[in-house]
């Protein structure tokens, strides 16, 4: 049987997204998916793959527009598969101890893929980052990396199970 293929796509602006889409590949990988991490931006066509992860960064309480336009670009293809969503964006310990329900957009697009699971991770907003509102938040001294490596990984291995049905279990201890 041939391992399935896994697209993981993400809208970021200053790179964490990316990071927590680095982490779900990882864990993908690691449970015999075969699995491909590029940007929403730069994927043209999505017939290769049997499910798609898509994230976006949360910013003002709105996905990041390179997500939006993804789902928006590949919604018939992408309602022909399975579907996982996640979003980040608390820059505080929230995402980690609590389920955030999905901002009104993203929970309109879950609505509208017929997503099999939407979850809100915390963000990172660290120096360097681009935008004024981005650096005026840095200024306030809120910034500071609230990704929860543990939680990503075990949401990614509930996919893996969910995919291949015979996932081996977690050990990330």
């Amino acid at each position: 049987m041939t391992a399935q293929r896994v697209l993981i796509a993400y809208g970021t602006k200053n790179g964490a997204t990316a990071g927590i889409a680095e982490w779900i590949a990882e864990e993908l990988r690691e449970q015999g998916l075969d699995t491909d991490v590029r940007s929403a931006a730069s994927v043209r066509d999505i017939a290769a793959y049997d499910a798609v992860v898509l994230g976006g960064g949360l910013y003002a309480g709105r996905w990041q527009r390179d997500a939006t336009s993804f789902a928006r670009r590949h919604r018939e293809a992408l309602a022909q598969r399975p579907v996982w969503l996640f979003s980040s964006g608390p820059l505080d310990a929230s995402a980690s101890e609590r389920d955030i329900p999905p901002a009104r957009g993203v929970s309109r697009i879950a609505d509208r893929l017929d997503a099999r699971d939407h979850v809100t991770f915390g963000g990172s907003l660290t120096e360097g980052a681009q935008g004024f509102i981005a650096r005026q938040i840095l200024k306030q001294g809120k910034g500071g990396d609230f990704r929860d490596h543990e939680q990503i990984r075990a949401w990614a291995h509930g996919i893996a199970t969910r995919l291949s049905g015979s996932a081996q279990p977690a050990d990330h201890g």
